[in-house]
């Protein structure tokens, strides 16, 4: 009996093995364009397995390509004759018709297709997919809106009819269609977005916007449109209005201020303070010390009327003075101590950098620094921040104590490479360049962009102007205008750089002067000497290895100091044509064609 078993399974198993060689020879005589014995093999596997309709339909392709249509009618009609109710065989048999030139005949075979439509959503699907193949997209459009009809749901298909609409280039009913389609299935809400991201121009922005508002009166309390809405104003950038839409989403679901917390998050990364502080406010005001934003939100809003104030460079003293009071005032109402600890890191800055009272800032993170429980991090970063301002006290030696003692604690960290560098730019000042090109050619394997880019700059001027076999005289004059120039000693620093020509008048550090007035200039806010100066390096000394960064921040300037945004974009373009190897050509293509108008992300 087991023997017998085993022969009746041999004499199965054979011929599937056999099937399945021929198969696999068939696809690839298809698949090289072999046709003629691609359809042999085609039609014995059919009536083989004649249930198999992938044989069949390969077949069926074979016949069209060799163009023998007489005998691939005659196997349509056999099959439709076998199971006439089957929609995909009327639609084979439409695009047969339509490679002979019968209209009349296809056009028929497709409202066949459609009328014999089963009320099933599987097969809705399948034939309006079978119709897109064929890139018959109105009669796909008519399947799924009979396939609404006959299911007596309204926006079943909506999804699978903005891909339709989309594939067509209908722009408007393709936005239609993706909104309808998330008023029963609102989780598809990121999908949609990433389509519109996709394919939508700063014009169909428009037109979504103008269908959201019309929804959003259409259906008040719906919540999805006014969700959609912020997310438009945020891709636009325009948290104005971004924050209207979330501020009365969270009065209407009776939130507690998360949403508008992010929003303003997000307003302030793309350095649009007025509407972050807004924002942070209304959870202030609106929400009160019982919320759990409401400590970050009073934090974060001063932060964003600092970097206010001293982006634009276009403060008062007056100004200065009142975000001090209101700095003061957050730490009179939560106090001194390790939760407090950023802020009065920042207050200190601000005393330091804008209001010139080193003693002021150096007693207050002092005092930070001595709080129980204070983080090891804050510690370190005011640590870096109390060496900068005995630096800027000429007190050398307490200074380097200060870094040193990062570096030892984050040896391996990004604090710890701060503090080298801070270091290397310490030895610089001091006209040790040896040493300083040491730490600097270690630094810019840095993982920070910003320490690697900094620690290959100061590298390669040492290298350019400061050798061992001619006076190391004019480069400790430069470096010393440097130290002049951080410790907001401008005039001394000016003084510095004039007597470099004097005494040296063969050196080549005109480039480097220019572009050291340049920034001086720019931190006395006289944007007009700053623009002179860049525009003299440009000029001057195009081979100079200042000259990106003088393009770069003349550009920078117009666009934002001086309101030329055509200059702007001429000197964004001659950088990118003329230094494609820059750090600066990514930012420098992101702002030419935004100002440009291309809309970019």
């Amino acid at each position: 009996m087991k023997h017998i078993t085993l022969i009746l399974l041999f004499a199965f198993l054979i011929p599937l093995s056999l099937l399945a060689q021929e198969s696999k020879l068939a696809q690839q005589y298809f698949n090289s364009g072999e046709y003629e014995k691609a359809a042999t093999l085609y039609e014995k596997l059919m009536k083989s397995a004649p249930t198999h309709t992938h044989y069949f339909n390969k077949y069926l392709k074979c016949l069209t390509s060799l163009e023998r249509y007489e005998e691939a009618e005659k196997i349509l009609n056999k099959q439709i004759k076998k199971n006439p109710k089957n929609a995909e065989l009327h639609i084979q048999m439409g695009n047969l018709y339509e490679m002979q030139f019968k209209k009349e005949e296809a056009d028929q075979r497709f409202r066949d297709a459609i009328r014999l439509m089963p009320p099933n959503r599987t097969e809705v699907v399948r034939l309006a997919n079978s119709f897109i193949k064929l890139a018959k997209y109105d009669l796909a459009i008519e399947t799924y809106e009979k396939g609404n009809k006959t299911l007596k749901e309204k926006n079943t298909f909506s999804y699978q009819l903005g891909d339709v609409y989309r594939r067509k280039g209908e722009v408007p009913l393709m936005i239609k269609e993706y909104l309808n389609s998330l008023v029963d299935n609102a989780y598809r809400m990121p999908t949609i977005q990433t389509y519109f991201q996709r394919y939508l121009s700063t014009e169909d922005f428009g037109e979504l916007k103008s269908q959201l508002y019309e929804r959003a009166q259409e259906s008040p309390n719906e919540v999805i449109y006014p969700e959609m809405l912020t997310w438009v104003f945020m891709h636009e950038k325009d948290f104005k209005n971004a924050f209207r839409q979330v501020k009365a989403l969270d009065k209407r679901l009776a939130e507690n201020g998360g949403r508008v917390y992010k929003l303003a998050q997000d307003a302030a990364r793309e350095k649009d303070f007025e509407s972050a502080i807004e924002a942070y406010n209304y959870i202030v005001e609106e929400k009160g010390k019982s919320c759990t934003f409401y400590l970050d939100a009073k934090r974060e809003s001063l932060n964003c009327k600092k970097q206010l104030l001293v982006d634009g460079y276009q403060y008062t003293n007056e100004d200065l003075r009142q975000l001090e009071s209101e700095y003061i005032s957050f730490l009179d109402e939560f106090g001194r101590n390790k939760t407090t600890a950023s802020i009065i890191r920042e207050l200190a800055r601000l005393e330091a950098f804008y209001i010139n009272d080193l003693d002021s800032a150096i007693e207050l993170l002092d005092l930070m620094i001595a709080y129980p429980g204070v983080g090891r991090t804050i510690k370190a970063e005011a640590k870096l921040d109390l060496g900068d301002f005995y630096l800027m006290k000429s007190e050398v030696w307490e200074s380097t104590l200060l870094y040193s003692q990062v570096d030892k604690d984050f040896k391996d960290d990004m604090l710890g490479e701060v503090a080298r560098y801070k270091n290397a730019k310490l030895a610089y000042y001091n006209g040790d360049f040896e040493w300083a090109q040491a730490q600097l050619n270690v630094l810019k394997a840095s993982t920070s962009e910003l320490i690697s880019n900094d620690a290959i700059d100061l590298s390669v001027f040492i290298m350019d102007h400061y050798a061992l076999d001619t006076t190391a005289g004019p480069m400790k004059m430069y470096a010393l205008s440097d130290l002049l120039t951080f410790q907001n000693r401008f005039d001394a620093s000016f003084a510095k750089l004039d007597s470099i020509k004097l005494i040296y008048p063969t050196h080549d550090l005109e480039d480097d002067i220019l572009y050291a007035k340049a920034k001086i200039y720019y931190k006395q806010r006289d944007f007009e000497k700053n623009a002179e100066m860049l525009q003299q390096i440009i000029d001057g000394y195009p081979k100079s290895i200042r000259v990106d960064n003088a393009l770069y921040e003349l550009a920078l300037l117009y666009e934002k100091q001086l309101d030329d945004t055509e200059k702007a974009k001429t000197l964004y373009q001659k950088l990118l044509l003329d230094h494609s190897g820059s750090t600066f050509t990514v930012d420098a293509r992101k702002r030419f064609r935004a100002l440009r108008g291309d809309g970019v992300q």
